[in-house]
């Protein structure tokens, strides 16, 4: 049993949607099922009292005319005239007195009691408006006759009670009676009867058709289409604040979320947009006050550039000089760093082959070996300067690793791949993915003293992440390295 339950949970929890909307609507629509699986007494109800009807309105006509015919007699020739008007499906007896209340109680339940009261109501009325009175309810005082419904029930086609399939599928159900009438006299008039539909068919197939296509098909496809409906529309705030976030990850200049909608919806926007704001204006305060530190460094460093200059020992001028130029390039890399997007730097359409080239260019121009193969097809949108600063980063690395930097450019309709290799000694594989971490330098495979303070991959990674796009180095395998960027033209963030 516990095994059952457990196999049986881990399918659910299979079954289970990963996504708000699909868990609110299998939430809806099962309860809706389920609410209308509760429901379904009504219609069985509904069709116990409507194959009842005919029979009853039988009964209540035969039953009426007999009590007329039964007045009309003298008392001595009453039991004479009732057993001419019995027979196997029509008994009729006389008695003094009435079945007890308690036997009426235990017929009843064996129907459903709203079937039961309506029934009888019909058959009062039927009887009353047969003998010329005014409806009155069953056993109220009078000298007219009075009619009590004592048992209730509707067989099937096999004479058996009728359950719910019976009442689909049965051609011919039979409605059975057990009624008294009080005389006027105040003796009781018995009935014992089984009446059917009196040439009517109940058509079982419409009957069937109908509970199964206009009750349950056509409930269920509203109530899924409804609910699909209803979900998407509250789901979609969410849906356009999550694309929100992921576009804010990658721009934070992006444009601030609608505030409307519902008013919880209106203060998520709002709430948003403010955090959206403050980031803004920390990054800015943090760039404004870094570019001011770098100043005001760049100050005592001139000083101590000059007052080297006066300095009798030539050696220990010239180590002077490369400790000052280090701390500058320090200075320098660490606000790039930190900048990541520039404040000022705004998304437009970059022709990438115009500036690849012209990068190459200007490394040229300095004597480096660096070569661009290949095109972009189409302009991609994203932050001319920062792509410039990354694509230089990488380039310098491969020039200060493997002496010549080849940039490969690959484009599609879907994707841009641009590639720099390079000749170099390469990256140990445990280690191509530290090296993306801020001041970390290989200190075996690289060599440390040529330059570089381990934040050129980290600052190239923000801003391919800032396109929505991401970065992976590998070892060739004619040997070297290659910084693989991947850029995505159809606006989705690929996976990092």
């Amino acid at each position: 049993m516990t095994r059952a339950l457990h196999t049986l949970g881990r399918w659910a929890r299979r079954c289970w949607p990963s996504s708000l909307f699909g868990r609110i609507v299998v939430i809806l629509v099962t309860g809706m099922l389920m609410a209308q699986m509760l429901t379904s007494s009504i219609w069985y109800d509904m069709r116990y009292g409507q194959l009842l009807e005919v029979p009853a309105r039988l009964v209540a006509s035969r039953l009426a005319d007999t009590v007329r015919l039964v007045e009309s007699m003298p008392p001595e020739g009453r039991a004479a005239l009732l057993r001419t008007l019995s027979a196997d499906t029509f008994r009729l007896t006389l008695s003094d007195a009435p079945v007890s209340s308690a036997a009426r109680t235990a017929s009843a339940s064996s129907s459903t009691s709203t079937a039961f009261a309506d029934t009888e109501q019909l058959i009062a009325s039927v009887f009353a408006k047969r003998l010329g009175q005014p409806p009155t309810p069953p056993l109220q005082p009078g000298p007219q006759p009075q009619l009590q419904l004592l048992d209730l029930g509707l067989l099937g086609d096999d004479a058996r009670p009728a359950g719910t399939w019976a009442l689909l599928e049965s051609h011919s159900p039979t409605g059975r009676f057990r009624i008294q009438a009080r005389l006027s006299d105040g003796r009781w008039l018995q009935l014992d009867a089984l009446e059917g539909q009196g040439g009517r068919d109940p058509r079982p197939i419409s009957a069937l058709v109908d509970y199964l296509l206009r009750i349950y098909l056509l409930r269920i496809v509203v109530v899924v289409a409804i609910s699909l409906v209803a979900v998407r529309l509250a789901i979609r705030p969410l849906e356009r604040m999550a694309q929100a976030a992921e576009t804010l990850g990658r721009d934070i200049h992006s444009p601030p979320l609608a505030e409307q909608g519902p008013r919880e919806v209106r203060k998520a926007a709002e709430a948003f947009n403010a955090m959206q704001r403050r980031l803004i204006a920390g990054m800015a305060e943090r760039t404004r006050f870094l570019a001011a530190v770098s100043h005001d460094l760049r100050s005592p460093i001139t000083r101590l550039r000059l007052r080297t200059e006066f300095l009798p020992d030539k050696a220990l001028q010239d180590k002077l000089r490369t400790d000052l130029q280090e701390m500058e390039n320090m200075v320098n890399a660490t606000l790039d760093f930190v900048r990541g997007i520039d404040a000022e730097d705004r998304r437009q359409h970059i022709d990438v082959s115009a500036l690849l080239h012209s990068l190459a260019d200007d490394w040229r121009e300095t004597g480096a070996d660096v070569m661009v193969t290949g095109q972009a097809l189409q302009p991609l949108h994203g932050f001319a300067q920062s792509l410039k600063r990354c694509v230089q980063n990488l380039v310098e690395n491969a020039l200060r690793y493997g002496e010549r930097a080849h940039i490969v450019v690959e484009d599609s309709a879907g994707l841009l791949r641009i590639a720099v290799r390079d000749d170099g000694p390469g990256i140990p594989a445990t280690q191509l993915e530290q090296v993306f971490e801020p001041f970390y330098r290989l200190e075996a495979s690289r060599n440390a003293s040529s330059g570089g303070f381990g934040l050129g991959l980290s600052i190239a990674r923000t801003v391919v992440a800032a396109h929505g796009g991401r970065i992976v180095l590998a070892n060739r395998a004619e040997g070297g390295l290659e910084a693989l960027l991947e850029f995505p033209r159809g606006g989705d963030a690929l996976p990092a």
